[in-house]
């Protein structure tokens, strides 16, 4: 599979403070990758650097196939980004955002009614920014990032702060865009967010990315390999192991109808990050 941008052994200073400490990964075309980590392990640092705001210390780091010390206008146009200080202008009204924002980065304007279409505020786009709900501010910002059709598309926290029902919003609209063939680069804490956007999620930690792979893949991974009972007449549960002997035990609770319950156990997203790190994730 493609390769859309890597990092290899990326180090990245801040006076004495090292954040980022030798940080190597890469991102697929067509995925929807999850950087995970508590509030500043580093997320939006390397967002940052990615998209050549800062440079690293020290390491190699390409985008679209262009090394991020020779970022030009030409691969920033291929590239949408959402970050914490993304904003609109509150007194212009939707359409008229999208036209300045097409104007910065050289975009035909007949993308705005296809893009505000995209994103369910086309019949909002004569409304004044503040006026909307924060919801569809949201999805505003999100078409700033979009307006430009980019090839990769990079979200540092895109539902912070949101309620359930908006950020389940976003996430639809997120899987539509990738779909339609956006690669998406994912920062967030959220391992709900995590385990239900992304195909391949990255333990960031001390500078580092120290597990990396699909959700199901880690569940399995760190899953107990036990199962347990709930029989009838019984208040305790019963944990058993997965083997030949628990399987007799069960096909006989199963034949004499004293089963009432049977569960196996795989771990949140969040209890991994747990293990493998020892930090929590605020």
């Amino acid at each position: 599979m493609d390769t859309i941008l890597s990092m290899k052994n990326i180090k990245k200073c801040f006076k004495n403070k090292i954040v980022l400490n030798g940080l190597t990964f890469d991102v697929r075309k067509n995925e929807i990758f999850g950087l995970l980590g508590p509030s500043g392990a580093g997320k939006t640092t390397t967002i940052k650097i990615l998209t050549s705001q800062i440079l690293p210390t020290s390491g190699d780091s390409e985008v679209l196939d262009t090394n991020v010390y020779s970022f030009n206008r030409n691969i920033l146009n291929r590239v949408g980004i959402l970050t914490d200080n993304s904003g609109v202008y509150e007194r212009l009204t939707v359409w008229d955002n999208l036209k300045l924002f097409t104007d910065i980065a050289v975009t035909d304007k007949t993308n705005i009614d296809i893009m505000l279409k995209r994103v369910g505020l086309l019949d909002n786009k004569k409304t004044v920014v503040k006026k909307l709900s924060k919801g569809m501010k949201q999805r505003l910002i999100l078409s700033r990032a979009l307006i430009n059709d980019p090839e990769l598309l990079f979200l540092d926290e895109p539902t912070s702060s949101l309620d359930p029902a908006l950020s389940a919003e976003i996430h639809k609209l997120l899987k539509e865009l990738n779909i339609q063939g956006t690669t998406i680069f994912l920062t967030t804490h959220d391992m709900v967010e995590a385990d239900k956007l992304c195909d391949r999620i990255g333990f960031l930690n001390e500078g580092k990315i120290v597990e990396l792979d699909t959700p199901e893949n880690l569940k399995l991974k760190y899953a107990k390999r036990v199962i347990t009972v709930k029989l009838k007449g019984r208040s305790e549960k019963i944990s058993v192991g997965i083997n030949a002997e628990s399987a007799e035990k069960i096909r006989s609770w199963i034949a004499t109808e004293a089963l009432e319950s049977i569960h196996s156990y795989e771990p949140t997203i969040e209890e991994i990050f747990l293990k493998v790190t020892g930090r929590d994730l605020i």
